[in-house]
């Protein structure tokens, strides 16, 4: 039996692992170049706080951290899924949430991530437009949960109302927002649409040869079909059980608190005087602009927001410390954690195949 993970994989990688080298090393470079800078800027004097962010007590409370932020993680797609009518192991979930850490920080906009899951659920029994549904709907609750108060927290916390974005990018960043939201509620609510626009985009590869015609004709019947699922799937969601409706939502407020409260929990170790709403405030304007931006896991755009907004609640210092520190807990080390699943995922599937 083909193991989903690894069809999973090569459904991201098969084109071109060059491809994937590149967004990794863009990824490492970009993540880095903006603390170097800082760095640089200090004429290489960091803050001595080393010894406090390596304290047991730290090490401690940020584990603590970590299993609530990988767990709701998990527990968000669980309770979609269940929503959606389909049934899978909890324990299922967990490699999920490694590998789409691992590959969704390598290929731009978080590419990858969203079809490794898809492939991955499909694998697991659910059809590809359930799959999708429910990764879909995953994302739109926690898009809601950043989009609705980002722009107004822009505009009225102190840290953020002075800063560049907010004179200069306010009404993009609004246009994106809205743009973004509408793709999604025209996937709820207009799947014709969508179905007509792929179909037409399928018919011009058949006449410019890039398509056989069997093929094109295969192509838009499976679509139409994993379409028709997912638009159902949808309205599923809406009438599921109330239990599982709320418990995705309550997981994914959760989740989010305890991803914003990394940069507070090292803030407090480091001994300043944390205003908790406002670190909350400003990481939820972070992570919208990270939403859009077009190089792999953010990299480069995701500090440089963070140390544009966070310089006047941090030492020069110390916001180098805060912001290596925040990157690896909330991403680098997923990342790391990813690479031993994954390969012992890929291991299972030969040893399988074999």
């Amino acid at each position: 039996m083909p193991n989903p993970l690894t069809d999973a994989l090569k459904a991201v990688a098969h084109t071109s692992p060059l491809k994937l080298l590149g967004f990794t090393v863009l990824f490492i470079g970009l993540s880095a170049i903006v603390p170097w800078t800082i760095y640089r800027e200090l004429n290489g004097e960091l803050s001595v706080m080393w010894s406090v962010l390596l304290a047991p007590r730290l090490i401690i409370t940020a584990l603590l951290l970590l299993m609530v932020y990988y767990f709701c993680d998990a527990l968000r797609l669980w309770f979609t899924l269940r929503a959606l009518g389909e049934s899978l192991p909890l324990r299922a979930m967990s490699p999920l949430v490694f590998i789409n850490l691992l590959v969704s920080n390598i290929t731009p906009l978080a590419t990858g991530g969203g079809l490794v899951q898809i492939w991955y659920l499909h694998g697991r029994g659910i059809h590809a437009g359930v799959a999708t549904a429910a990764t879909t709907l995953r994302t739109l609750i926690a898009s809601l949960m950043i989009f609705l108060p980002a722009p107004l927290l822009l505009l009225s916390l102190d840290p953020l109302e002075n800063s560049m974005v907010a004179r200069n990018w306010t009404q993009w960043l609004g246009v994106f927002a809205l743009l973004y939201l509408g793709f999604f509620m025209l996937l709820l609510c207009r799947i014709r649409y969508i179905i007509a626009a792929a179909v037409y985009m399928l018919s011009i590869a058949q006449q410019i040869r890039l398509l056989s015609a069997q093929r094109g004709h295969r192509w838009q019947q499976k679509l139409k079909r994993e379409m028709i699922r997912f638009n159902r799937s949808f309205r599923s969601f809406i009438n599921g059980k109330p239990l599982d409706i709320a418990m995705a939502l309550i997981s994914t407020a959760i989740f989010l608190l305890s991803l914003f409260s990394f940069p507070a929990l090292l803030m407090w170790h480091l001994g300043y005087d944390v205003d908790y709403p406002l670190v909350i405030g400003v990481m939820v304007v972070n992570t919208f602009i990270m939403y859009f931006a077009p190089t792999p896991g953010a990299a480069g755009i995701a500090e440089g927001a963070f140390a544009l907004f966070f310089a006047s609640l941090l030492s020069n210092a110390d916001l180098v410390l805060v912001m290596l520190g925040w990157r690896f807990l909330t991403v680098h080390l997923g990342m790391l954690i990813g690479i031993p699943v994954t390969i012992h995922a890929l291991l299972q599937g030969e040893r399988r195949d074999a």
